[in-house]
C-alpha cells in the first residue's frame, strides 16, 4: 500500500480535510475486529460495573461541538499513547482485547447522553481509523446515529463501525436513554511507522484546543507563536508520555 507523502493534522490545516482517504473501512478486512465482537458481552458487563461503582466519566473537552454542555464523556483506557492504568486494571478484559489490536492509540467507553448531539466537526488527523464497537445503543436510524461527509449509519451492539476521523463528521441521539460505544483509534497500516510521531502531534494539538479553551486570547496570537508552541508541546509530549507511563505503573 503507498504511503501518503503527507498527514493531514488539523492543527496544521485548520481549513477542514481534503485528503482522499474512505469515510468508511470493512472492518472485515482486519483480522482482529472478529476477537473485539465476539467480546462484547464481557466489555459491556465491565462497563456496566464501572457505572454501578460511580467510576468518574470525564466530559469531552471541547464543549463547542456538543449541543448540550457534558453531554459527551468517556472513561479513558488510553489517549494518544498516554495509558490510564487505573480504568485497565478495573476492566482487565477489555484492555487484553483491546491491547491486541496492532497499532491501537486511544481507547475508551464513550458516552452520548439522551437528547443530545456531537456537533459536525473534523478529527485531528487521517493517520488512523476511529472504530466504534456498539455497547449500549438505544435506537437507530434515523433518531440514533452516526454521519461522515453526509453517509449515514446506525450503531449496532456487538458490531463495529471504522471510520476515518479527519472526515466531517457528527453524531445524535434523539432517544431517552444514554448511548454507550467503545471508541478506538488504530493507525493505519501504511503509517505504522510514524506511529510516535503521530501521538505526539496529535497530543500537542489537544493540549493547545484545551488551552486555547480556557484562554481565548490565544487564538488571536500570531500564527508564528501558535507554531512555535505547537513545535514546543511536540518536543514536550515526546519526552513526558515515556516518563509518565513508567509512573503510572507504580501507582496502580
Amino acid at each position: 500500500m503507498k504511503e501518503r507523502k503527507k498527514i493531514f493534522y488539523s492543527f496544521v490545516e485548520r481549513d477542514g480535510y481534503k485528503g482522499s482517504a474512505p469515510t468508511y473501512f470493512d472492518p472485515a478486512d482486519y483480522d482482529w475486529s472478529k476477537s473485539v465482537m465476539d467480546h462484547t458481552e464481557e466489555i459491556k458487563l465491565e462497563l456496566l460495573k464501572f457505572l454501578k461503582e460511580n467510576k468518574e466519566l470525564w466530559p469531552y473537552f471541547d464543549q463547542n461541538i456538543v449541543s448540550k454542555k457534558n453531554s459527551w464523556k468517556t472513561i479513558p483506557f488510553s489517549a494518544w499513547g498516554v495509558q490510564f492504568r487505573k480504568n485497565q486494571k478495573a476492566a482487565p478484559i477489555t484492555t487484553k482485547v483491546l491491547n491486541q489490536i496492532p497499532g491501537i492509540v486511544s481507547s475508551s467507553f464513550n458516552m452520548l447522553d439522551a437528547n443530545s448531539e456531537i456537533l459536525p466537526h473534523y478529527g485531528d488527523t487521517d493517520a488512523v481509523m476511529r472504530c466504534h464497537l456498539g455497547v449500549i445503543v438505544p435506537g437507530e436510524l434515523p433518531h440514533v446515529g452516526f454521519e461522515v461527509e453526509k453517509e449515514q449509519k446506525s450503531w449496532k451492539e456487538g458490531e463495529l463501525i471504522f471510520f476515518c476521523d479527519a472526515h466531517h463528521h457528527r453524531a445524535w441521539n434523539n432517544s431517552d436513554q444514554q448511548r454507550f460505544i467503545l471508541l478506538f483509534d488504530v493507525i493505519r497500516p501504511e503509517y505504522l511507522k510514524k506511529k510516535k510521531t503521530v501521538c505526539a502531534k496529535v497530543l500537542a494539538s489537544l493540549f493547545l484546543q484545551s488551552a486555547a479553551s480556557k484562554m481565548p486570547f490565544l487564538h488571536k496570537t500570531p500564527k508564528a507563536f501558535q507554531f512555535a508552541l505547537y513545535q514546543t508541546s511536540i518536543l514536550g509530549a515526546r519526552m513526558i508520555v515515556p516518563v509518565r507511563n513508567f509512573f503510572s505503573k507504580l501507582f496502580v
